[in-house]
């Protein structure tokens, strides 16, 4: 599952690079080139096309993103206190150190 929202994830991030990139900040790009009076789309048309195809594609993106952080794989509590455990350290006294230390024998 976490496989397949992934590779959505990748999917969405390069159409979402391609429909910026056509863009043009100062209101030219894709639609800058359908001058024509008689064109099926027009200039307005094309504009709005790319600014809901950005907001589609960035609001999926934020829905897998979540869906993802939900799909991934957590460890069973068993194993994850066991963990836990082998990672608890010891106050033992180490081996080959005498018992008493004093700080101002040096």
């Amino acid at each position: 599952m976490f496989t397949l929202i992934s590779v959505l994830i990748l999917i969405v991030c390069l159409l979402l690079v391609l429909v910026v990139l056509v863009q043009n900040s100062k209101g030219g790009g894709l639609s800058a080139n359908f001058t024509g009076s008689n064109q099926v789309m027009g200039v307005r048309r094309t504009a709005d096309f790319l600014e809901k195809a950005t907001w589609t594609l960035a609001s999926i993106l934020l829905t897998l993103s979540i869906l993802a952080s939900w799909a991934i794989k957590k460890p069973d509590v068993e194993v994850k206190t066991r963990i836990e455990q082998n990672n608890v350290t010891t106050t033992d006294q180490p081996l080959g150190l005498p018992l008493d230390l004093d700080d101002n024998e040096e």
